[in-house]
């Protein structure tokens, strides 16, 4: 046995020691519990505006009359459980949750494999990064069947088989979208030709055809969003006037909103000098160019700051995540007091 594997196993044990003992010791830790509801939906049979039949669903209150019954789970705080179990400790309204209970301890497993990369690289983090990529995939995946496929494709290819087995509510469709949708399933069709071993170059049209209608409405998007609104935005008076509260000006405002609007115009006017490189950056040419370098570093260090705080806000939320919803260490939100 080499020393890693040793380490590994030493870890192990020491760590599955504190969760007995944590398990053990005061409201234990770990669990999802849930309070479920009763669910029932009636079918009512009306007419659209054009005399056409249509059908609605309409929740009925416990004890009516329902074509479709179902329950919902719904989580609830432990608080809930245990103010529960002291009023009947035989009630069943609120019960554990195994599915979520072992969901919640697989999170924490993940969490702490992924972590498990800042010691070494290690056959935990290799099975964890795999499982979320595998994971992601797939979800992905059943994301797009059924809000992308489902809903646009085969709704307008075959409308009727949606609307009796996945979407009543589904509206007719024109002739445009019929085309348009069949237009894609051959796009999409074309696309997986590159999988067999011949033809692979029928796969580039419709990945030629992405990319230019993608370019084409993201170049209109940045136009507008970026290339105009800057645009318009240094073209705004310099000498801002706010009015106050009575109507005068606010001198205080003014003052500040003009230094604003000045500093719009420099930056931008300073940074577009540095990318110019028909002239040679000397006299005023450099002297403005360095003040662009240095608007250019202030918003290339904010923003990577603005990333480096959102990086840090989620390792709070795992390290919360581990200490308050698994561990029960901490109650910040007081749902277990």
């Amino acid at each position: 046995m080499n020393r890693q594997r040793l380490t590994w196993i030493v870890i192990g044990v020491v760590f599955a020691g504190l969760l007995v003992v944590r398990g053990m010791t005061g409201q234990g830790l770990g669990r999802v519990y849930v309070q479920h509801e009763d669910v029932a939906y009636a079918k009512v049979e009306t007419k659209s505006a054009q005399g056409a039949p249509t059908v609605a669903w309409k929740r009925v209150a416990e004890g009516g009359v329902a074509d479709v019954r179902w329950q919902e789970w719904s989580a609830v705080p432990p608080k809930a459980w245990f103010e529960a179990q002291a009023k009947d400790p035989r009630q069943s309204a609120i019960t554990l949750s195994w599915p979520r209970t072992i969901g919640l301890w697989l999170a924490a497993f993940f969490t702490l494999a992924i972590f498990s990369f800042l010691w070494a690289d290690n056959v935990f983090y290799k099975f964890a990064e795999a499982t979320v990529v595998g994971v992601s995939a797939a979800y992905w995946m059943v994301i797009g069947f059924w809000d992308t496929l489902v809903p646009k494709l085969f709704a307008a290819l075959v409308p009727a088989v949606v609307q009796a087995h996945v979407q009543p509510s589904l509206r007719p469709v024109d002739d445009v979208q019929w085309w348009s949708m069949a237009l894609a399933l051959v796009l999409g069709g074309m696309m997986l030709w590159r999988l067999a071993p011949r033809g692979g170059w029928i796969g580039a049209w419709p990945l030629a055809f992405i990319v230019g209608v993608t370019a084409g409405l993201k170049i209109v998007s940045h136009v507008e969003s970026d290339l105009m609104a800057q645009g318009l935005a240094t073209m705004e008076s310099v000498v801002a006037v706010v009015p106050g509260a009575d109507g005068a000006t606010d001198v205080g405002a003014s003052v500040w909103g003009t230094l604003a609007n000045l500093l719009v115009v420099v930056g931008v006017l300073s940074a577009l000098t540095y990318f110019l490189f028909s002239v040679e950056h000397k006299g005023l040419v450099g002297g403005t160019a360095r003040v662009g370098v240095w608007y250019l570093m202030i918003t290339f260090g904010a923003a990577f700051g603005f990333t480096v705080m959102g990086r840090i806000a989620l390792l709070a939320a795992r390290f919360e995540f581990l200490f308050d919803d698994w561990l029960w260490l901490i109650d910040p939100n007081h749902l277990r007091a």
